[in-house]
């Protein structure tokens, strides 16, 4: 069984199409779990929650915590968890119907592996990523969150709750350090909702010809922490 894994804070007009991509998908009912983890919302989370609640096929949980941040609600969401594979999904995220059926058969065809990633879109933008690289992984992140990971290989550490900024390429770091490895799918295989917080991206020139920019500042000051803890720098 796949469980997948939906922190949300204040993202109620975005998780409707997250959760009907879920329902959509090629699975069986007996293969997936959902469990939202809301993590102190103050907007109208609850009605869609009730609207769900009565038309999800799938096993349906819905916890509520203080706000606490996403790698804290991933933690609490993996501690209710009871599947074989872990699915960390944003809430502004919309799946192909065949997304997890492929990265499951991708992840049996490849018992090597711990976990399996794709390339995605931001609304019309393409993210393509490439095949797993150590060596490149240690110099910067190309791996999203929404991969599909075996639970055994998952990190006894969990979710770094101190990390503010890239904490999917903290635990990949992390995992790697344990000896685990992914395994990249050469599709797209979901797309992300813009306005979250990817939409502060910018172009590949922007972090080299002007290091003014506040978000410029904030992601090299991010790279440097995430550098730090694991010894790269």
């Amino acid at each position: 069984m796949i469980s997948i894994i939906i922190p949300i804070y204040n993202q109620a007009d975005k998780l409707p199409a997250c959760l009907d991509s879920i329902l959509k998908q090629s699975l069986k009912a007996d293969k997936i779990e959902v469990i939202i983890i809301n993590d102190g919302s103050t907007d109208n989370i609850r009605e869609i929650k009730y609207r769900y609640k009565s038309i999800f096929k799938y096993k349906f949980f819905f916890i509520d915590q203080e706000n606490m941040g996403a790698p804290a609600a991933r933690n609490r969401g993996f501690k209710e968890s009871r599947g074989q594979y872990l699915f960390f999904c944003d809430a502004d995220a919309i799946l192909k119907p065949e997304a997890l059926e492929i990265m499951l058969k991708t992840l049996k065809k490849h018992p090597e592996a711990s976990y399996a990633y794709c390339s995605f879109l931001w609304g019309s933008k393409l993210f393509r990523s490439f095949p797993f690289d150590a060596k490149k992984l240690k110099q910067m992140p190309y791996i999203h969150t929404m991969s599909l990971i075996r639970r055994e290989h998952f990190s006894n550490k969990g979710w770094d709750e101190s990390i503010k900024k890239l904490q999917d390429w903290d635990l990949w770091l992390t995992m790697l350090a344990e000896g685990h490895f992914g395994i990249w799918i050469d599709k797209v295989l979901f797309k992300i909702q813009p306005g979250g917080t990817i939409s502060n991206w910018l172009p590949a020139f922007a972090y080299k010809l002007m290091p003014f920019l506040p978000n410029v500042k904030k992601y090299k000051k991010a790279v440097r922490i995430i550098k730090k803890k694991h010894e790269l720098i």
